[in-house]
């Protein structure tokens, strides 16, 4: 498997298998992964290194897969000016005083956009209600919950979703998203938006690249609930969903 260290503008490829792209390797730790689950920067035309959330910037990139403080701690030390100079083959850069804030921003946009694109195709629910009733009838791929969800609307709507895609007694959970239901309310356009949920199996897919990207940045240990860590045999997905 071929491993760039950095590599000329490609086509963003969230949501697609893994094995279709080459993986990457974070400049400051030497870890593989994949390009969804580890952050591109690139160089503007002045020089200054910027976060490419979406990983479509042209020109090279480096790619780096540590979390916020890692991150400071590399910049403090000097230790991501000297791999960046690696990597960039000695061009002329310079790292602004607030990459991390704007690596966060970034990271932060891209998922909140793919949420607002997914609501407004229809394929995410929202209202707990709605949640329920479709994820007992097992057609919940991804369930969601903002940060500050009362712990009891969660559970239950937790449980459905165990009902629905058999899986009770697995402690399988939905994802408590780094975002509140104000900054998802601001994402849908809509008022007090708390939970959500996605009927389809490649919405999740396409959920799950941004959502990956800022909790590993963030130093959040899980990634996109339990259900996206079942193996494929162990999944169901209901009628209105597409395993494509």
């Amino acid at each position: 498997m071929r491993i760039p260290h950095n590599e000329p503008l490609g086509s963003d490829t969230s949501g697609q298998p893994a094995g279709n792209d080459p993986e990457r390797r974070c400049i400051l730790t030497g870890d593989h992964g994949s390009r969804d689950d580890l952050l591109r920067l690139a160089i503007s035309p002045d020089g200054l290194v910027l976060p490419d959330a979406l990983a479509r910037a042209p020109g090279r990139g480096a790619w780096i897969g540590v979390s916020r403080p890692a991150l400071e701690e590399a910049i403090a030390k000097g230790k991501l000016k000297g791999a960046l100079a690696r990597a960039f083959k000695g061009a002329s850069l310079e790292i602004p005083a607030d990459l991390p804030a704007k690596i966060e921003a970034a990271l932060i946009r891209a998922l909140t956009d793919r949420l607002g694109l997914e609501y407004k195709s229809g394929r995410l629910l929202v209202g707990s209600d709605r949640i329920a009733e479709n994820a007992r009838m097992g057609k919940v791929a991804w369930l969601a919950h903002a940060a500050d969800a009362s712990e009891d609307g969660s559970r239950k709507l937790d449980q459905a979703w165990r009902v629905g895609m058999e899986q009770e007694g697995t402690g399988m959970t939905g994802t408590t998203l780094p975002l509140d239901r104000a900054a998802l309310s601001v994402a849908l356009g809509r008022d007090n938006v708390v939970h959500l949920a996605l009927t389809d199996h490649a919405a999740a897919e396409r959920i799950g690249a941004p959502l990956r990207r800022l909790l590993r940045f963030l130093g959040r240990a899980e990634l996109t609930g339990e259900y996206n860590r079942l193996p494929a045999a162990d999944r169901k997905v209901g009628p209105q969903s597409t395993t494509e």
